[in-house]
């Protein structure tokens, strides 16, 4: 029910917000302004994007909990489709989305509100092998069969030497 309010509440404040500005600064300023909140949108994106991106990697290579570099990562993301959709109001919630602390108290807030059951880093367990008779670790099991020096070699390639 939530999500079917805001997908009617969202268009109809932005209808409100292009008329009520609109008439205040007029079309082509209110056109502009759309446009310019778009590029300065999208160069935000991709620079804090990009901080992001290394922010996770650092956090997997130092085997680290990813989780609040991947949630700004989304919270990057999403921002940036809210700053390319036209409106005052996404706008404004897509800045706000770029904006470092407000991203982290969403983070917070999230946090407290999601159960996290289990929680590892690190290699997997190793996976429990069928048990062999012999435990020796230089010791390969096959079949073979054995070739009588008086039996001719096929004319056929191996398929393991380039002919």
């Amino acid at each position: 029910m939530w999500l079917f309010l805001l997908f009617v509440a969202v268009p109809l404040i932005e209808i409100a917000l292009f008329i009520q500005l609109g008439g205040f600064l007029g079309l082509w300023n209110t056109l502009a302004i759309v446009i310019a909140t778009a590029f300065l949108g999208t160069w935000l994106v991709r620079t804090q994007g990009i901080n992001a991106m290394n922010q996770v990697r650092g956090s997997f290579s130092s085997m680290q909990d990813p989780s609040e570099p991947l949630a700004n990562g989304a919270m990057i993301l999403f921002a940036g489709a809210l700053l390319l959709t036209p409106g005052f109001f996404t706008d404004g919630i897509g800045f706000l989305l770029l904006f470092p602390p407000f991203r982290a108290a969403a983070f917070k807030y999230a946090k407290s509100r999601i159960k996290v059951q289990t929680f590892t880093t690190g290699t997997p367990p190793p996976r429990q092998q069928p048990r062999q008779h012999n435990q020796r670790s230089d010791v390969i099991e096959g079949e073979y069969t054995e070739v009588s020096p008086d039996k001719p070699p096929s004319d056929k390639p191996s398929g393991w030497t380039k002919d």
